[in-house]
C-alpha cells in the first residue's frame, strides 16, 4: 500500500493536495471504486492511491478485491492485464492515450510471423504487452521472473522472447540458454539511461549502492563493470521495480543510485527518508505515465467514463498465457 511523505516533490500545494485527496477518496467511497497507481505514477497520485506497485502486483489486487470498479492509473496495457484478470469487473482508465513504447513495439501480426518462422518454438512475452499479444504468448513473464519463466522450458526447445530486447539479453546471460531469439524492442525511458550516464553517476557517487532495472540500456555495461571488478557486486544489483521497493526499505546506505522511470523515486523515499535515492538519469521520465493527471483521475471517478474492454476471446487466451506464468511462481512481488 502506499505511503505518504513530505509535498515537496508535487505540483499542488498542501491545502490543495489535501482538498483534491479528500474529493478523491469520496467519490472512491461512493462508486465503491479501488483507485490503483503504478510506481511510475505522478506524486500525488501515488499518495492518493489505494495500492502504488508495479503492474502485475495492481492486476493481482484488482482480481482479488471486491471492489465495483478498478481506476488504474497506469497505462493502457495495464488496465487491459488488470480486466484480462478480472473480467467481471469495470476497469477504468483515466486516458486511453497514455501507451507504451514497449508495449508499442511488437504487434500480434508481427508476433504470428515470427512464430510462423520458428515453428515449434515457445514464446515467452514479457507483461509488458497488449492483451493481443499476450493471446499469440506461450507465457509471460515478468522482469523478476523471466529467468525462472525461460528455465522452466526444456533445454531443447527454441525460445522467442518479445519484445525487449534488454530484458532478453539479460535473461539470456543469466541463464546461458543459446537456442532463445530475441525482438529488438525498447522502453524509450529505459533505453536512454545510458553506460554513459552510469560513468558519470558512479563517479560522482563512488560509494553508492546501485539498483538497476533491466529494460535499462545501460544494463550490460553495468554488469562489464561487476565483473572486472569496477563496481563492487554486493551493492550492484538488478531488479525489478517490485524489488528496488523492497531493496529501498531494507538499505542503510547512505546513497542509493536508481535506474528506472523518476517516477519511483517519490516511492522510495517514503519507504527510506534516511537514504538518498538518486536518479541515474534525471531525465528518465515516461511522458505516457505523466498523461494521468489529478484532474483526470477527478473526472473519471466523477464520470465514470474511461472503461477499458477486451475481446472475450482474446481476453481468455491471454489469460491463460499468464496464469502459465503465475503456476510457475512470482518471486517476492516484483513485477515489470
Amino acid at each position: 500500500m502506499t505511503a505518504t511523505v513530505a509535498a515537496d516533490d508535487r505540483t499542488m500545494s498542501a491545502a490543495e493536495y489535501e482538498t483534491w485527496a479528500a474529493e478523491i477518496r469520496r467519490l472512491a467511497d461512493e462508486r465503491g471504486a479501488v483507485v490503483l497507481a503504478h510506481n511510475y505514477q505522478v506524486p500525488e497520485i501515488q499518495d492518493v492511491a489505494h495500492f502504488t506497485g508495479d503492474s502485475l502486483y495492481l492486476s493481482r489486487v484488482a482480481a482479488e478485491t471486491d471492489a465495483r470498479e478498478i481506476v488504474f492509473c497506469g497505462v493502457h496495457f495495464m488496465a487491459e492485464t488488470a480486466k484480462i484478470l478480472s473480467p467481471d469487473k469495470t476497469v477504468l482508465l483515466p486516458d486511453h492515450a497514455a501507451g507504451c513504447s514497449l508495449a508499442d513495439s511488437i504487434t500480434a501480426e508481427q508476433l504470428r510471423e515470427w512464430k510462423a518462422d520458428h515453428p515449434g518454438a515457445v514464446v515467452v512475452s514479457y507483461v509488458n504487452t497488449t492483451a493481443a499479444v499476450k493471446a499469440e504468448t506461450d507465457i509471460c513473464c515478468t522482469s523478476s521472473n523471466a529467468a525462472d519463466v525461460v528455465r522452466s522450458i526444456p533445454a531443447d526447445q527454441e525460445i522467442l522472447f518479445c519484445p525487449d530486447q534488454f530484458l532478453g539479453a539479460h535473461v539470456k546471460r543469466v541463464t546461458g540458454r543459446e537456442n532463445i531469439s530475441i525482438w529488438a524492442g525498447e522502453c524509450h525511458v529505459h533505453a536512454g539511461i545510458s553506460p554513459a550516464d552510469v560513468r558519470s553517476q558512479i563517479a560522482a557517487h563512488p560509494d553508492a549502492e546501485i539498483l538497476v532495472h533491466p529494460e535499462c540500456g545501460c544494463t550490460t555495461s553495468v554488469l562489464d563493470l561487476v565483473s572486472h571488478g569496477d563496481l563492487p557486486a554486493d551493492r550492484t544489483r538488478v531488479l525489478s521495480t517490485g524489488g528496488m521497493a523492497d531493496a529501498a526499505a531494507a538499505t542503510t546506505a547512505g546513497q542509493v543510485l536508481v535506474a528506472t522511470e523518476i517516477g519511483i523515486l517519490h516511492q522510495l523515499r517514503a519507504l527510506n527518508s534516511k537514504t538518498e535515492f538518486i536518479p541515474m538519469n534525471a531525465r528518465a521520465a515516461c511522458r505516457y505515465m505523466k498523461m494521468i493527471t489529478p484532474a483526470k483521475l477527478l473526472h473519471t471517478l466523477r464520470t465514470g467514463e474511461g472503461a477499458i474492454d477486451v475481446d472475450p476471446d482474446t481476453a481468455a487466451r491471454a489469460r491463460r498465457a499468464v496464469e502459465a506464468m503465475i503456476a510457475i511462481g512470482e518471486p517476492g512481488r516484483g513485477g515489470e
